[in-house]
């Protein structure tokens, strides 16, 4: 049956051409680069600075307390932790000496104040008789020499009267010494916190520190309210930053949240460390301290400032932009095309572009791969 033999082998030898032209096309035309691409959004763009070494968290007020004297301390009324109330008594040393010096003191007040109820009693009375005398020397009844005597006898009263008066503020006065006395051995809040440490314990004694030789303080107490970061800042961006600035704030311990801040204090001078750039602190407050969020002072903070922002403008990635001011623009056929651009306000994230790209552009972001050129075809790499 040759007329079957004959559309076969016609077929066979079609099949084994378009196979090879199949080829020859595929080896002439390279598959396309698969390249990672961005897309040019519309969004917000700022100018930030940020620190040079890492920041710290502070409180607003933190008081190393100790007493002013020293001696045994005989109560401690907290323990390490605790929140206190301003004014609260924290500590007392031993000072039983001291306390019946002012129970003598209060005695001796309350004895004076009783003398001169007294004294100040004979007092009136005597003025009351010497006016008595005096008119009936005037009435002829008496002579003068009865009403000068009477006259120095109310005095006399007046005079015991008013020393009474002198002797219950100097009781008082003494109470007043005692008290202070006692003050000196008692550590009070001198405003709420809480307590972050306590040096010593039941039965030690405690000293003040000598001239110029720091000791431990007795209790360290910490406003957990009021919270702030100081950072410092390279000497080149600090004529940057300015007083009310806002500010993102970033801590080591919370890798995934971001604090709202803003500047509230710039150093006026700059702090040079031997082999260390020169920095200006910063003090950034927080706006918001979470509740739910314990913040500890000490935690190592990061400070962003955000020098200028403009919203809605066209953006690109930082790093998709080459020397001078140059990209790769993928165009309708997905080949490279070099594209000049005109940028604005940058930071390490995104550039903003003033002419040269528009919104849904897809531009080349990595360079590190060969024949990357112009009119190469291109292929984004899968997410």
């Amino acid at each position: 049956m040759p007329f079957v033999k004959k559309p076969l082998r016609t077929i066979g030898v079609i099949a084994i051409a378009g196979g090879l032209v199949s080829a020859a096309w595929h080896y002439s035309h390279p598959k396309p680069l698969m390249v990672d691409l961005a897309v040019i959004t519309i969004g917000n763009v700022e100018a930030t600075v940020v620190n040079t070494r890492a920041g710290t968290i502070k409180s607003c007020q933190r008081s190393n307390l100790a007493p002013i004297t020293g001696g045994q301390i005989a109560k401690i009324w907290v323990k390490e932790g605790d929140h206190v109330q301003k004014d609260q008594v924290l500590l007392e040393l031993w000072n039983q000496d001291l306390q019946a010096q002012r129970e003598l003191a209060q005695r001796q007040l309350t004895m004076a104040q009783e003398r001169r109820r007294e004294t100040c009693i004979l007092a009136e009375n005597a003025r009351r008789e010497s006016n008595r005398t005096q008119q009936l020397v005037e009435q002829g009844f008496v002579s003068s020499q009865r009403a000068d005597d009477a006259n120095a006898n109310a005095r006399s009263r007046q005079a015991s009267c008013e020393a009474a008066i002198s002797d219950i503020k100097r009781a008082e006065a003494q109470i007043h010494v005692s008290q202070a006395g006692i003050d000196r051995t008692i550590i009070i809040a001198p405003f709420s916190g809480v307590i972050g440490k306590i040096s010593g314990e039941l039965g030690e004694f405690t000293t003040p520190s000598p001239p110029g030789i720091p000791t431990p303080p007795t209790i360290d107490l910490i406003d957990d309210r009021c919270l702030y970061v100081t950072a410092p800042m390279d000497e080149v961006d600090a004529p940057k930053i300015k007083v009310g600035q806002e500010a993102r704030i970033m801590l080591d311990a919370m890798p995934d949240s971001i604090f709202p801040g803003k500047v509230r204090r710039i150093a006026p001078y700059v702090t040079e460390i031997e082999k260390q750039a020169r920095t200006v602190d910063i003090e950034v407050d927080f706006q918001h301290i979470p509740i739910d969020t314990p913040l500890l002072v000490g935690y190592s903070a990061d400070v962003e400032v955000i020098l200028e922002r403009k919203d809605n403008v066209v953006r690109i990635p930082t790093q998709a932009i080459r020397q001078e001011n140059k990209v790769w623009r993928v165009d309708a056929q997905n080949k490279l095309v070099e594209q000049s651009v005109e940028t604005g306000l940058s930071n390490w994230s995104f550039t903003e572009i003033r002419s040269g790209l528009q919104a849904g552009d897809h531009v080349l972001i990595s360079f590190d791969q060969d024949g990357i050129k112009a009119g190469v075809a291109v292929q984004p790499k899968q997410p």
